[in-house]
């Protein structure tokens, strides 16, 4: 069946399936070949170079864009003028930047020196035109911006970072916590501005960037600019097809959309409620689908639109995925990333004489802060699950001030429901496999936050 697999899409998903389906036909508007996107941030700051990103042979029509899905004839068309006919299309066309609304800021061509930064070209491009003394403005405070803002200042870059919430990535880290990678961020040299609205852009003569404005009148001297402001389902295809979209392309346990004929993983993918964008969950998505189209007809029969059944994240922990502070010999794939959020669980459900089923993945987020320069040491961090505690929860906390670690779980009952740990993570993979498996905590909850000093 393999030959008459069609999937749209040649980043860490869809070159994952080609591996694993020999024959399928893989569209990548990408020129480069398939690549790990979670060591950008490595290749940027000049600790790999573009080649170490890549990813193991996968066979991808490159640079070719798919420009509209005819479900009745069950062919794509492409930019290209070629039509490839399916028999099972998988939509893995992932997600693009967000760009935010501000002044002097086209929303078809970015001006010269503003750079989003989430392909290998974006780095490319970020790569050429850095160098030391650049002043640099990076707009948004997640893991991309602190992550793109560490990168820079690795290669002697002048940067700021102008975050608009309270807090450095506020969705993963408490106040401790974000004051503590706060404090390593700016000790590299970057300039840290938070409840920081950006308003505009402002650009010389040529058409070049040259200041960024901000809410409050005060301007911001820039060279270049860099966009990490979130990223957003590329869904326009399966809109255009007539798909069932919500955030993401909607699918059920097996992948499907509301077409028995087409699937969807990865980024452009809403499974349950939740669009993931993370690496983690599309590699897991794809491992299933891989399963599921090898098994096909037997066990593949389409139902017709997706179900909305649950899903339960039961799969189990992967020995080692949330552990290791750099990254390690072998192929890059299986290294841990230097930044990114990553899946502590398999997501694969089977039972006897029944199909896989993908039923969620509970992702850990885990940033290597590489230091460079005299004096300045890694940091690294990891978050899971719920760090805001609820009334009743129990909340146990470490803080070390001379190593500058900080440890936090939340305890609901006898259950690891969350947990932050930055500086030390010699206790991530415990508790990651504690949470991930659902399991009752010792009776010292403490000791078993300790356990891995």
């Amino acid at each position: 069946m393999s030959s008459d697999i069609v999937v749209i899409g040649g980043g860490m998903a869809g070159a994952r399936l080609a591996r694993q389906l020999p024959g399928a036909t893989v569209i990548g508007e990408e020129t480069h070949a398939p690549y790990n996107r979670v060591l950008l941030a490595e290749v940027l700051a000049g600790r790999y170079g573009p080649e170490v990103a890549a990813l193991p042979s996968a066979e991808v029509r490159r640079g070719v864009r798919v420009v509209r899905i005819d479900r009745a004839d069950r062919v794509v068309q492409c930019d290209d003028g070629s039509v490839v006919p399916y028999s099972t299309l998988v939509l893995a066309t992932g997600s693009n930047p967000v760009l935010p609304p501000l002044r002097g800021l086209p929303a078809r061509e970015l001006p010269d020196g503003v750079h989003p930064f989430r392909t290998m070209d974006d780095c490319l491009a970020l790569d050429a035109a850095v160098r030391e003394g650049t002043r640099a403005v990076v707009i948004g405070g997640g893991l991309l911006g602190v992550s793109a803002a560490r990168a820079l200042a690795a290669r002697g870059a002048r940067v700021v970072l102008a975050q608009q919430g309270e807090r450095l990535m506020e969705r993963q880290l408490d106040p401790a916590a974000s004051a503590l990678l706060r404090d390593h961020i700016e000790a590299l040299g970057v300039e840290v501005h938070t409840e920081c609205r950006v308003r505009g852009l402002h650009s010389d003569n040529g058409g070049a960037v040259r200041a960024v404005e901000l809410a409050d009148g005060y301007e911001l001297a820039a060279e270049i600019v860099v966009l990490a402001c979130g990223v957003r389902p590329r869904v326009g295809l399966a809109q255009a097809a007539g798909l069932d979209v919500r955030r993401g392309i909607v699918v059920d346990d097996q992948l499907r959309t509301s077409d028995p004929h087409i699937r969807a993983v990865g980024d452009c993918a809403e499974h349950n409620g939740t669009v993931y964008g993370l690496a983690g969950p599309a590699l897991e998505q794809a491992d299933v689908l891989a399963a599921l189209l090898k098994d096909a007809p037997a066990t593949d029969t389409p139902t017709g639109t997706p179900s909305e059944a649950p899903g339960t994240g039961t799969g189990t922990a992967r020995p080692g995925t949330a552990a290791g502070a750099a990254p390690q010999p072998g192929p890059p794939e299986a290294r841990p990333p230097a930044s990114d959020d990553i899946g502590t669980g398999t997501g694969i459900s089977t039972g006897t004489g029944t199909a896989p089923r993908y039923t969620g993945t509970r992702a850990l987020t885990r940033l290597t802060l590489t230091g460079h320069g005299h004096g300045h040491s890694p940091l690294d961090l990891a978050t899971f699950g719920e760090t805001t505690p609820l009334p009743g929860d129990d909340v146990v906390r470490l803080t070390d001030a001379t190593r500058g670690a900080y440890r936090k779980v939340v305890v609901r009952g006898d259950r690891l429901i969350g947990g932050i740990l930055l500086g030390d993570l010699g206790a991530v993979g415990e508790l990651a496999r504690t949470w991930e498996g659902d399991e009752p905590l010792p009776s010292s909850p403490l000791s078993h936050l300790l356990g891995g000093s």
